[in-house]
């Protein structure tokens, strides 16, 4: 609980009150009664930090798009900003690229304040927007050149074309390109400048699951050279394959955050050895004897929870040991749907 004195901006009188890191506390001057909201910082500061984000609000009159919230993302990791439509989350990332006016906070890339420090900063970032399209008759190679002249700091094109494996694609017009194959050329556009930070906002969404991994695949790569990604996405599994950290965003608030196993671990089931059609009606008594964590679905399935891999040896080698007899085994890790709908009380595709 922090401590912070406040000045009543109608009679002057120091008002002292108290609150958590983030919170918006509601204050009643003893003196005049008025009425007046104190913010209590929430101070996020990690080594390396490529991007810091401190107490962020944007508000539309009276609808508070995003309400408060406080991040960072490290140098070098691929940044999962994930929600449902509405939640947030391009807001939030055109906020940190300039192009929305902020409400209020603070927004740091590489430790400058970008209120102020942006033309020193711009240079170092590349964007791919939700809704991007280029122009329609200008060549691949035509179009990376075009965007690469609005920087000062540029990559050497046929470098980009070879790592986006947009070489046999150089020489078609972009409106015959594929669904995927333009959005490769988005992230290939947010590279044209060689930045540190790439922000990709929803780069994957209205793409066939072929197209989409494909997408991912690149993404992966970026980081593998070094760069800094900042995704945003409501695919569940996008997140899951791509991201080193994870912020869950929910009605313009981060309500969890953390690494994919962290998340799970905390909000998840964890992982379930299921044993089907158990023959022994006494396995349960036998499992938990031994210290496992047991639960009964139906009449003769078994749900049994385990916390590391060696655990799964020690059910089988006990199920034989004791002659039960089964159909089948299987082995079920919980997922990001299940951490969103334990947070929330509803599904991620429900929210969209």
């Amino acid at each position: 609980m922090d401590e912070k004195n406040v000045k009543c901006p109608q009679c002057g009188k120091i008002i002292t009150c108290t609150g958590n890191p983030g919170e918006i506390v509601n204050v009643t001057c003893p003196s005049c009664n008025t009425l007046g909201k104190v913010t209590f910082d929430r101070v996020i500061s990690i080594e390396n930090a490529a991007i810091e984000v401190h107490n962020l609000r944007k508000e539309y009159g009276d609808l508070i798009a995003v309400n408060n919230i406080s991040f960072a993302v490290r140098k070098g990791e691929v940044f999962a900003f994930l929600g449902p439509n509405g939640a947030g989350k391009t807001t939030t990332v055109e906020m940190i690229e300039s192009i929305r006016e902020t409400t209020n906070g603070e927004i740091k890339i590489f430790d400058k304040v970008i209120k102020t420090s942006f033309d020193e900063v711009k240079e170092l970032i590349g964007i791919l927007p939700q809704e991007f399209h280029s122009f329609e008759r200008l060549t691949v190679r035509e179009t990376l050149e075009f965007f690469s002249k609005l920087f000062k700091r540029r990559a050497n094109i046929d470098d980009i074309l070879t790592g986006m494996d947009l070489e046999d694609q150089k020489d078609k017009l972009y409106m015959n390109l594929s669904g995927g194959l333009k959005q490769r050329v988005g992230v290939a556009i947010a590279l044209v400048n060689n930045p540190e930070i790439v922000f990709l906002d929803e780069p994957t969404t209205g793409l066939d699951p072929k197209a989409r991994r494909e997408v991912w695949e690149f993404i992966a790569n970026l980081r593998n050279q070094g760069k800094t990604v900042f995704l945003t996405t409501h695919y569940m599994e996008e997140a899951e394959y791509l991201a080193d950290h994870i912020a869950i965003i929910h009605k313009g608030n981060i309500i969890a955050e953390g690494t994919l196993d962290e998340l799970i671990n905390k909000y998840g089931q964890g992982t379930i050895l299921h044993v089907r059609n158990c023959k022994d009606r006494n396995a349960s008594n036998i499992l938990k004897e031994n210290d496992f964590d047991v639960s009964i679905s139906g009449d003769s399935d078994l749900a049994i929870k385990i916390d590391n891999k060696e655990r799964v040896l020690e059910i089988l080698s006990l199920l034989r040991h004791e002659c039960i007899e089964y159909d089948s085994i299987d082995i079920r890790r919980s997922n990001l749907e299940e951490v969103f709908l334990h947070l929330t009380g509803a599904r991620l595709s429900e929210e969209i």
